[in-house]
């Protein structure tokens, strides 16, 4: 084979490959839309057999862990308790954490830092007096009504992981940027695992908002400075055939950081991880799920493999380009054809989102300045050949002391 027909052959098979990703984001967003509102609705609160513990890492979150605290503590029937991990504090997270109502212990190792760490210690701790549930909260995240004993139940039903809606907002007045990437947010975190639900699949986990019955979390390796701790539980547990369940009417929610060093830190971190994890775990995990005879499994790996949606349209774009070239160098229109094809899919999957979910965030001009937020996150991107974050970095936020 010539240097001609290998290099036609590779630029073919990326353009084919790329349309996997462009279908499922279409499918889950049209899935979404035709039969979202069914399983978003709340419905009657279901039971609960068993306690449960709400489990808050936090790391110098003292200047707004409060109002955390208290919606969750609001929801709490006799005999649950809320625990927060105070890992490597240097503020009075611990003090203001107990004035609120939590119970709290406090962790200082200097050498093993990150989230996983702070849950890994908070599970030990509750090993003296086990609930029947452990529910994962971030320190600034505030549970909707009624989310956290809808997740309980959930989960002690099913006995699977159930994952609620987490939303991040952009706070009132906010930049272009910032809405952009709450349009962004809701795709992923809403639009995207409501239409795996509801086309019966499972969903990723996603950090916050999840609950657990306490064996599985018992027995989970989570002593671990993963960028993305959660989306790695996620899998190891789909893997053991007990993959997580979407609950869209239990809501949790955040706001997203106004100071642009914090919300890049926290962008980075998030899709540094995504991305490492698509590349190194995605392809494995398909071809477990196809050997094993689990189309879930599949389901699940390929979600993965659906990166951030700027990066997906970055990397199309990339590769239109690289056939667009080839085409008028040795007149084969194939590749750029079928590239040009998963762009269409991508850019449908937007516009149905943004008459969906996103017009409150953004107007029908303001959708326009998408191609300049995508292009604003190369450098970040590129950062991962050279650069990549590996270690746990906490989000810079509004206010004094945060």
């Amino acid at each position: 084979m010539s240097w001609h027909d290998g290099v036609g052959l590779a630029l073919l098979a990326l353009s084919v490959l790329a349309l996997v990703p462009a279908s499922l984001l279409l499918l889950q967003i049209v899935a979404a839309a035709l039969g979202g509102a069914a399983r978003s609705a709340p419905g009657p609160q279901p039971a609960r057999a068993g306690t449960l513990a709400v489990l808050m890492p936090a790391h110098d979150e003292a200047a707004g862990i409060e109002p955390a605290i208290r919606a969750a503590l609001a929801q709490l029937l006799p005999g649950d308790r809320l625990l927060v991990v105070a890992d490597n504090c240097g503020d009075a997270t611990a003090a203001v954490a107990r004035a609120a109502g939590a119970e709290v212990i406090e962790r200082h190792d200097g050498a093993r830092r990150g989230k996983g760490y702070a849950l890994d210690h908070g599970v030990r701790w509750l090993e003296a007096a086990p609930p029947a549930a452990v529910l994962i909260l971030d320190a600034d995240c505030i549970a909707a009504p009624g989310a956290l004993q809808r997740l309980a139940a959930t989960c002690l039903q099913s006995g699977r992981p159930a994952q609620g809606l987490y939303l991040m907002h952009a706070p009132a007045g906010a930049r272009l940027e910032m809405r952009i990437a709450a349009f962004a947010w809701l795709v992923r975190n809403k639009l995207r695992p409501l239409g795996a639900a509801v086309l019966g699949w499972p969903c990723q986990l996603m950090g916050t908002g999840m609950a657990f019955p306490w064996p599985m979390l018992r027995d989970a390796p989570l002593a671990s400075g993963h960028l993305v701790e959660d989306m790695q539980l996620g899998l190891d547990l789909a893997r053991a055939g007990t993959a997580p369940l979407f609950c869209p009417a239990a809501g949790v929610a955040s706001t997203f950081p106004t100071d642009r060093a914090g919300a890049r830190t926290q962008r980075t971190r998030w899709e540094h991880g995504h991305l490492s994890t698509l590349f190194t775990v995605g392809p494995r995990l398909v071809g477990l799920g196809l050997v094993r005879g689990r189309p879930g499994l599949v389901a699940m790996a390929l979600d993965l493999m659906v990166p951030p949606l700027a990066a997906l349209v970055l990397l199309l774009a990339a590769l239109c380009a690289a056939d667009a070239a080839w085409w008028l160098a040795f007149g084969d229109p194939r590749p750029f054809g079928i590239a040009a094809a998963a762009l269409v899919l991508v850019g449908a999957a937007v516009i149905l989102a943004w008459r969906r979910e996103g017009r409150a965030l953004l107007g029908g001009r303001e959708l326009l300045g998408l191609p300049l937020y995508v292009a604003a996150k190369l450098p970040m991107y590129l950062r991962l050949l050279g650069r990549r974050q590996v270690e746990w970095v906490r989000t810079k936020r509004d206010g004094p002391g945060r």
